[in-house]
C-alpha cells in the first residue's frame, strides 16, 4: 500500500470528523486512527482552504467543499455567497443578494440540495433551493458532489450540494456570540426605507453525561436592507428612419428589507460505541418585503435626430402611470430529522433515517395607480412632453413639461390613467355610468382598473425514510458494501390569486390622501424627477379600493393553480474497492440505483365561457367540473455509477467517473393546469384572419398547458480530473466533464384554430361580445393598418399558438475546470501568509433545438487573494460569469424567462483574531469589516433584436462590520 495516500487520507478523515458523526463513530468502533496522526491546525482562511483541500483529495469522486473553523465563522451573510466562489459554481443575484447557484452551467433546479444528507426543500416556486435563506451562522460547511455515488440519495444532472450543521459530540464545548452592522453605500430612493441593517447570532455547543449526550443550538436573526434602481422598457422598435426607440417606459426605485429568524438545534446521544442517535431541528421564519415605485407609460416621439440607437428628440402624449407596488413576501421552513446508526458487529452497521420538511410561502404584490386623471377623462392636449437622449445604454430624459402633478400629492390623482380594465368584461354592468370620456363616449369597465392585488400561496411537504446496511469487507480488493432503500413523498401546490381594484370614487377621481403620503421618491437618475411616495397598501386596507376576484375573470389565474405529488422508491447498492499495483494505488466505488416513481397533478384549464367568466358557467363561484384535470405517470430508471481515484505518484491523482443521473422536471412544468388567453387590445383583435398575417403580426389568442407526464431530465456523464497536491495547503487540478443529455424538456408549440381546437376535441373558444370589439371611431387599426368605420364589429383571427412542454430534447454539455490553491510561501519564505485560490470554468452547451440551458454561462472564474499573519487576515475575492438564461416571476405570478448579462463581483474582508494577541480577556474575539459589490456592478439585460440595454439593475456596494466572540 502506498503511504502517501494513507497519511493524507487519515488527516482528511480526522478533519472530516468535525463535520460527520458517522465518520467519528466508525473510527471509534474500528480504532483506525491513532494519536500520532498529523492534524492540520492552521486557522483562518488558510485552515478553511486546507480542510477543503483534504476533503477533495481524500474523495474517490470529484468534489469541492467549504468549511468553517467553528460554527458562525463563515464570513458571508449566507451560504450562497460562499458557494458562488467554488470551482465550477456560479452565483445568481436576486434583488442584489446571491441566492441561486449554478453547477457546471445548470441552475439550482437541476442540482440536488441536501442538509446533512437529507433532501432539502426551499421556499421557492420550483425545486431549486434559495440558498440565501440559510444564514452562515448555522453552517459548518458544505460539500459539492460533481459526480455521483450510488448511496447519494439527492442527485441532479448538475451535481449535489450537501449543507452541513454541527454535530455536538464531534465539536468542542463553546458559546459563540456574533453581531454585525450592515450599511448600504447608496441611500434609499424611497423615503420610508433605510440603508442600514443588522445581524445577530448566538450559538452554543455542550456535551453532557461523560460526553455521551450533546446539544448544539444556533439562534440567528437578520434585518438586511436592499435598495436598487431598475431601468426598464417594454421593448424597442425601429421606425421608418431606422432609429431605435422604446415602445414604452418602465423604470422604478426598489427598496426591500430581508428579515430572517432562524433556530437550529441538534441533539446527539451515543450511550455506547455501537449506537449513535442524532435529532436535527430547523426553523426559518422570514420575510422579504418592500416597495417598487416608478413610472410606466407608452412612448411616442417627434423631432428625432440621429441614427440607430443614438438619437435625441421629444416624447409626446406622455400620460404616465405612477406605479406604487408594495410587496410582502413571507415564508416559513421547518425540518425535523432523526438518524439512528447501530453497529451490529465491528464490521456491520445498520442505519435508519427519517425526516419531514414543510414550507409555506405567500408572495403578495400590490399595484396602485396614480396619474393626471382617470383613463379617458384627460384631454390629450393636457398630456406632457419629455426631452430624451437615446443610446445603446438605453434612454434617459433631460427635461419635461406638463407633468408637475407627479411631485404634488394634491394634484396627483389616485386612479388608473390607462385603459387596462379589459379583464373585467364580465363585470361591465358594475361600471356602467352616465359620466363621459372627453371623446363623448361613456366611461366603462375598460377605464375602471385603478390597481391590482396579486398573490400566490405555496405549500411544500417532503417526507423521507431510509434504511441502510453497511459492511466492512476483509477481501483483498473489495473493502466495503453499502445497500439500502429510500422512500420519499413530496407534495407541492400553488394557489394563484388576483383582484382588480377600483377606487370608491369611480367614475371620478381624487388626489392622494395626505395620510398615505411618506414624501418624495427619487427618479432623477432617470430624468423623471421626484415623484409622490405613498403607501400602496393603504387603499386596499381602508376600503378605498373595491376589489373584484380575478380568478374567474383571468384564465391564467386558475390555469396556474395546481397540485403536484411524487412518490419515489430507490433501491441502491454500492461497493468500495482498493488495489495496489506497480507502486500506484487505486480506490473507488461502483454501484447502481433503481428508482421507481409515481407522479400526478391536479389542476384546471382556464377558459372563458358564454357568461364572460372563467370556468364558472353556473355563476356559483365554483370551478366547473369540465375544466378540472387530473393526470400522472409511473416509470422507473436504472442509474449506474463508477468512481475511480488513482494515485500514480506521490500526492498526484487521476480521477475518473461515469454515471447516469436524472433531474426531475420543474414543478411549474409538471402542473396539470393551463389556460386559453386572449389579449383585449383592438390592435391585436383587428389582425387579419390569415396565416400570413399571424406569422407577421402574431395573434390575440394563445393557449398553454403544463404536462404532468413529463419524464425527468436525464444525462450520461463522464468526468476526468488530474489533481496535484504539492503541499498541505496547496494544489492544482484540471478537470474535463462531458454530459450527454438524452432527455431534456422541450418547449413545444403548434398553430391551432381557436374556433375548432383539434387538441381539445374541436372546442370553440370564441365568445361573441367578449372576443370581438365594436369600433368607436373611424380610423385604421392594428399593425396591418385596416380601416374600420364607427360601429363596425371586429372579430379576431381564428389562428393562434398553443404552447406546451414535452420530452425528447437532446443535447450535450461539456467543459473544462482549472483550479489552483497556491500558498505563496512555496515560492519564497518571505511570502508566508500570502496566497491565491483561483478557478476557471468553460462550458460548451448545445441543445438540438438551439435553446439554452438555464443557468449556463460559457465562462466563469473566481479568484481569492489573501494574506494571513498571526491573527490578521485580509482577502479580496472576485467572481465573474458571462451572460446566461434564467427565469423569474413574471406577470400574473407566472414564471417567465429572462436573460442576464455578464457580471463581475468584487468582495473584500479585513479581520483580526485576538487568539494570539496575548490578552486573556480578548481570547476568542474576532472582528472583521467586509464589503460586497465593491465595484458597484450593475446587472443588465440586452434586447436581442437591437443590442440595446432593455433593463438595468443598480444595487451599489454594501458593508458589514462584524464582531464574533467565542468562549
Amino acid at each position: 500500500m502506498k503511504n502517501g495516500i494513507f497519511k493524507l487520507g487519515l488527516i482528511a478523515s480526522s478533519i472530516s470528523a468535525i463535520l460527520s458523526p458517522s465518520v467519528a463513530l466508525a473510527q471509534d468502533a474500528e480504532s483506525t486512527v491513532n494519536s500520532d496522526i498529523e492534524v492540520i491546525s492552521v486557522s483562518g482562511i488558510r485552515g478553511a482552504l486546507a480542510r477543503s483541500q483534504a476533503e477533495k483529495m481524500n474523495a474517490s469522486s470529484i468534489v469541492e467543499s467549504i468549511s468553517a473553523e467553528d460554527i458562525g465563522k463563515l464570513p458571508d451573510s449566507s451560504i450562497a455567497e460562499s458557494l458562488a466562489r467554488l470551482p465550477g459554481l456560479a452565483g445568481e443575484r436576486s434583488g442584489g443578494r446571491t441566492s441561486g447557484i449554478s453547477i457546471r452551467g445548470f441552475k439550482e433546479d437541476f442540482t440536488g440540495t441536501s442538509l446533512n444528507g437529507r433532501e432539502l426543500i426551499g421556499i421557492g416556486d420550483n425545486r431549486g433551493v434559495e440558498y440565501d435563506l440559510y444564514p452562515s451562522e448555522i453552517m459548518t460547511g458544505a460539500t459539492i458532489y460533481k459526480t455521483t455515488e450510488a448511496d447519494l440519495m439527492v442527485q441532479g444532472i448538475g451535481g449535489t450540494v450537501d449543507l452541513q450543521t454541527v454535530h455536538p459530540l464531534q465539536a468542542s464545548d463553546t458559546i459563540t456570540i456574533n453581531t454585525s452592522y450592515e450599511l448600504g453605500e447608496r441611500d434609499s430612493d424611497n423615503p420610508e426605507y433605510s440603508n442600514k441593517g443588522h445581524r445577530a447570532a448566538l450559538s452554543f455547543n455542550k456535551k453532557f453525561a461523560d460526553d455521551t449526550f450533546g446539544v448544539a443550538v444556533a439562534l440567528a436573526t437578520t434585518e438586511s436592507p436592499n435598495n436598487h434602481r431598475n431601468y426598464g422598457v417594454w421593448g424597442y422598435a425601429t421606425n421608418d428612419d431606422g432609429q431605435i426607440l422604446p415602445t414604452g417606459i418602465s423604470s422604478h426605485v426598489i427598496s426591500t428589507e430581508l428579515k430572517r429568524d432562524t433556530i437550529s438545534a441538534v441533539f446527539q446521544y451515543r450511550p455506547t460505541d455501537k449506537l449513535d442517535i442524532v435529532l436535527d431541528v430547523l426553523n426559518i421564519d422570514y420575510s422579504d418585503s418592500g416597495i417598487r415605485r416608478g413610472i410606466i407609460d407608452p412612448f411616442s416621439a417627434v423631432n428625432v435626430v440621429g441614427t440607430g440607437a443614438n438619437s435625441t428628440g421629444t416624447q409626446i402624449n406622455a400620460n404616465p402611470v405612477l406605479r406604487t407596488d408594495p410587496r410582502q413576501k413571507t415564508g416559513e421552513l421547518n425540518t425535523l430529522g432523526l438518524n439512528l446508526e447501530y453497529f451490529v458487529t465491528d464490521n456491520w452497521s445498520v442505519e435508519l433515517d427519517a425526516a419531514t420538511s414543510k414550507s409555506d410561502k405567500r408572495d403578495l404584490r400590490g399595484e396602485s395607480y396614480a396619474g393626471l386623471g382617470r383613463s379617458g377623462t384627460v384631454d390629450p392636449s393636457q398630456y406632457g412632453t419629455r426631452q430624451f437622449q437615446m443610446s445603446p445604454d438605453g434612454i434617459v430624459f433631460t427635461d419635461s413639461s406638463g407633468l408637475d402633478a407627479f411631485s404634488d400629492p394634491n394634484l396627483l390623482q389616485l386612479a388608473g390613467p390607462q385603459a387596462w380594465g379589459g379583464g373585467m368584461a364580465s363585470l361591465s354592468d358594475q361600471f356602467e355610468t352616465d359620466a363621459l370620456q372627453v371623446n363623448g363616449n361613456p366611461l366603462s369597465y375598460l377605464d375602471a382598473q385603478d390597481g391590482f392585488l396579486n398573490y400566490a400561496d405555496f405549500t411544500e411537504e417532503l417526507t423521507t425514510v431510509k434504511f441502510e446496511v453497511v459492511g466492512n469487507l476483509s477481501g483483498d480488493i473489495f473493502t466495503k458494501v453499502t445497500a439500502g432503500v429510500n422512500y420519499s413523498d413530496r407534495f407541492k401546490d400553488k394557489v394563484n390569486k388576483g383582484f382588480f381594484a377600483t377606487t370608491d370614487t369611480y367614475p371620478s377621481s381624487e388626489s392622494i390622501p395626505s395620510d398615505y403620503v411618506y414624501g418624495l421618491a427619487d427618479l432623477t437618475w432617470m430624468g423623471l424627477g421626484e415623484v409622490v411616495a405613498y403607501d400602496g397598501f393603504a387603499p386596499y386596507e381602508d376600503g378605498t379600493y373595491t376589489q373584484n376576484d380575478a380568478g374567474f375573470l383571468e384564465p391564467d389565474r386558475l390555469g396556474d393553480t395546481y397540485e403536484v405529488n411524487e412518490e419515489v422508491v430507490t433501491l441502491y447498492v454500492k461497493t468500495n474497492f482498493e488495489y495496489a499495483f506497480n507502486d500506484m494505488f487505486l480506490v473507488g466505488n461502483v454501484g447502481v440505483q433503481y428508482v421507481d416513481t409515481q407522479q400526478s397533478s391536479t389542476g384546471t384549464i382556464g377558459v372563458v365561457g358564454s357568461n364572460f367568466k372563467v370556468c364558472d358557467d353556473n355563476d356559483d363561484g365554483l370551478v366547473d367540473e369540465s375544466c378540472k384535470v387530473d393526470l400522472g405517470a409511473d416509470y422507473s430508471h436504472v442509474l449506474p455509477s463508477l468512481n475511480l481515484s488513482l494515485e500514480f505518484a506521490d500526492s498526484q491523482f487521476l480521477k475518473f467517473a461515469a454515471n447516469k443521473t436524472i433531474s426531475r422536471a420543474r414543478i411549474d412544468q409538471m402542473k396539470a393546469s393551463g389556460f386559453v388567453k386572449f389579449t383585449q387590445n383592438i390592435d391585436q383583435i383587428s389582425i387579419p384572419n390569415s396565416a400570413e398575417a399571424i406569422e407577421n403580426y402574431g395573434s390575440p389568442w394563445s393557449k398553454f398547458t403544463g404536462n404532468p407526464q413529463l419524464r425527468p431530465l436525464e444525462a450520461n456523464n463522464f468526468d476526468l480530473s488530474y489533481e496535484n497536491y504539492f503541499s498541505d495547503e496547496g494544489y492544482f487540478a484540471v478537470a474535463y466533464f462531458y454530459k450527454d443529455l438524452v432527455n431534456w424538456t422541450r418547449d413545444g408549440d403548434q398553430t391551432i384554430d381557436f374556433t375548432n381546437d383539434e387538441t381539445n376535441n374541436g372546442a370553440n373558444y370564441f365568445v361573441p361580445g367578449y372576443h370581438d370589439r365594436v369600433i368607436e371611431n373611424d380610423g385604421t387599426y392594428g399593425p396591418a393598418g385596416v380601416f374600420y368605420s364607427q360601429g363596425d364589429v371586429v372579430t379576431p383571427p381564428d389562428l393562434g399558438t398553443y404552447s406546451f412542454f414535452e420530452d425528447g430534447l437532446e443535447g450535450t454539455v461539456k467543459g473544462i475546470e482549472l483550479t489552483a490553491n497556491v500558498p505563496l510561501n512555496v515560492i519564497a519564505d518571505v511570502l508566508d501568509g500570502f496566497g491565491v485560490a483561483a478557478s476557471y470554468t468553460y462550458v460548451d452547451a448545445e441543445l438540438e433545438d438551439g435553446s439554452r440551458v438555464p443557468g449556463q454561462s460559457d465562462k466563469s472564474y473566481s479568484i481569492t487573494m489573501y494574506y494571513q499573519y498571526e491573527g490578521f487576515e485580509f482577502r479580496v475575492a472576485t467572481t465573474d460569469r458571462t451572460g446566461f438564461l434564467t427565469y423569474e416571476r413574471g406577470g400574473s405570478n407566472k414564471i417567465s424567462e429572462a436573460t442576464r448579462s455578464a457580471v463581475t463581483l468584487v468582495d473584500a474582508q479585513v479581520s483580526y483574531d485576538f487568539a494570539d494577541a496575548g490578552i486573556d480577556s480578548l481570547e476568542g474575539l474576532r472582528v472583521s469589516i467586509s464589503g460586497t459589490n465593491l465595484t458597484d456592478e450593475d446587472e443588465e439585460t440586452v434586447d436581442d433584436a437591437t443590442g440595446v440595454v432593455s433593463s438595468r439593475r443598480q444595487f451599489g456596494p454594501s458593508y458589514l462590520f462584524n464582531v464574533n466572540y467565542s468562549f
